[in-house]
């Protein structure tokens, strides 16, 4: 057996790849890091593009997304000689209003910085970000306080920094091409870096804390927190130990883009410390990249420690001095956080899933609140339980069909109101109220589609007597068969309201039909 065949066969026994050391092979049982008795330790550094019209330092546009390349650059987010930067207030004052909401200390005075690296992306070879006394200090997330939160009561988790600093560039590399391509269109852009304490301790629970970070940041109107536009990015660092053990190596795993992302970048880092661990191996203390194809992390450098950024104080920036004036000015400017907005949905009667499903999603609960308060002008609006049932199933379940966001609610939000209520009011029928949906929530006018199709219920006794009597009459076998079994009512039933074209209402046939069949079986014919 020659030297690479052996290295297979050893491969396969201990379940690696030979090519790929830190990669499970195909058909291997992944060990997971609880099942060999470590803890995970996880951090996360996640960063949020500020909602600002322009660039942090400059009056570039600071919303570049899908527009050319290099098409909103100047000579100061360009870092060129003799360009000089100025503090953007809009920036501040939404940081601020973040780390607030974080329960944050705001230091009275906190500089900017400047960080040396040199990369292709970073213009001036260094970035414009803060070290010491940073915008906000020891705050804290409650994972209670985020959606599912009941299955995370008690655990917190602390945020020792958030601080402001400028976006860098973005580098793209072409499929086989022996170069890569920058576009400085982000560079310079506003982002508030959010730290936080080791204290997750799982996949999960790193997934949850962003999925509340993001709900945040958009109900306060921070940021619009879009992974997929790279407006929200984490890098996360994690580490295993032995439970009570001090904290082992940390490795990092940078600009992960989605939630999905960064939960199965975890997943996969947990199991090769811990494939490295039992081996007996060392964790560097390194950088790594995510492969989204082959679902595994690949090195990028040796981990940078904070005196590798070489941190000088900007003699071009004085520093940020935030009166306690100016702080209660910005607090009192805020709006609810989505778990006190959840809070006002639970005790408006909605149930907990539903309450979750709207509350932390902006579109979502922007939608809802605007047909809440649409609803309230009826007087026979169905309660806020049975509105929020009818939006996140009915309503939720036709936007999906159609791949339509919550946000299309939000134009025919009367009309949709006024269609609940005319079903709450027993106006006209359940299955009337689906098939006109897709019409309403395209904008057109239900009262008008009830007229006009003659679509309301039948609720007049004498008419609903009449209409019972003749269906009865109509099919005598059918009225035999339901006087000897009870059940069969269904099938009389079911011919009243399709010869009603749905529009009797269905309790009162139902009665009717029982009253009559009570009775004497000669004593409905005659009658007119």
């Amino acid at each position: 057996m020659n030297e690479r065949a052996s290295a297979r066969a050893a491969a396969g026994a201990s379940g690696r790849s030979a090519d790929h050391p830190d990669r499970v092979s195909a058909g291997a049982a992944a060990t997971s890091a609880a099942a060999a008795g470590f803890e995970a330790v996880i951090g996360l550094e996640v960063h949020l593009a500020l909602r600002t019209r322009s660039k942090l330092f400059c009056g570039c546009a600071a919303d570049t997304f899908g527009d050319p390349p290099n098409h909103h650059v100047c000579p100061v987010c360009l870092g060129l000689p003799g360009a000089l930067p100025v503090t953007n207030a809009s920036a501040v004052a939404l940081a601020l209003r973040f780390v607030s909401a974080l329960g944050c200390r705001v230091p009275a005075e906190s500089p900017f910085a400047r960080k040396h690296y040199v990369y292709p992306d970073a213009p001036k070879n260094y970035q414009i970000s803060q070290q010491h006394a940073p915008l906000g200090e020891d705050g804290q997330i409650d994972l209670r306080d985020g959606p599912g939160g009941e299955a995370f009561a008690g655990r917190s988790v602390r945020i020792p920094r958030c601080h402001l600093e400028e976006d860098a560039g973005r580098l793209m590399h072409p499929p086989y091409a022996p170069y890569s391509l920058v576009d400085f269109n982000r560079a310079g852009a506003p982002l508030l870096e959010m730290v936080s304490a080791p204290d997750l301790r799982s996949p999960a629970e790193a997934r949850t804390f962003l999925e509340q970070v993001r709900a945040l940041a958009q109900a306060l109107q921070v940021s619009d927190a879009a992974p997929e536009q790279g407006k929200l990015r984490a890098d996360v660092n994690v580490s295993l130990r032995r439970p009570g053990e001090p904290l082992g190596t940390k490795v990092e795993v940078k600009n992960l883009n989605s939630f999905r992302s960064v939960e199965a970048a975890l997943e996969s880092e947990l199991k090769r410390q811990a494939r490295r661990l039992q081996d007996g191996l060392p964790i560097a203390q390194e950088t790594r990249g995510w492969n989204e194809g082959g679902q595994r992390s690949y090195v990028l450098r040796s981990k940078e420690g904070s005196a590798d950024y070489r941190y000088l104080p900007d003699p071009d920036l004085p520093p940020l001095r935030i009166s306690p004036a100016y702080l209660v000015e910005v607090r009192a400017a805020a709006v609810p956080t989505p778990a006190r907005i959840r809070e006002r949905y639970l005790a408006l009667g909605l149930r907990p899933q539903e309450a979750d499903l709207i509350a932390f999603d902006s579109a979502a609960r922007a939608s809802f609140d605007a047909l809440l308060d649409a609803a309230s002008g009826h007087a026979s609006a169905p309660s806020a339980a049975a509105l929020a049932t009818w939006f996140t199933v009915e309503i939720g379940g036709l936007l999906r069909a159609e791949e339509r966001d919550w946000r299309a609610v939000l134009a025919p939000a009367a009309g949709l109101a006024r269609l609940a209520a005319l079903a709450e009011a027993g106006t006209i029928s359940g299955p009337t109220v689906k098939a006109l949906l897709p019409e309403v929530l395209a904008g057109a006018d239900p009262d008008a589609l009830v007229r006009a199709r003659g679509l309301a219920q039948i609720s007049d006794t004498a008419a609903l007597e009449r209409l019972v009597d003749e269906v009865m009459a109509a099919h005598p076998d059918v009225v035999a068969a339901a006087r000897a079994q009870p059940k069969a009512l269904n099938a009389l039933m079911g011919r009243v309201m399709q010869a009603s074209r749905g529009q009797a209402k269905p309790d009162a046939v139902r009665a009717l039909l029982a009253e009559r069949l009570a009775s004497d079986p000669d004593s409905g014919r005659g009658r007119s």
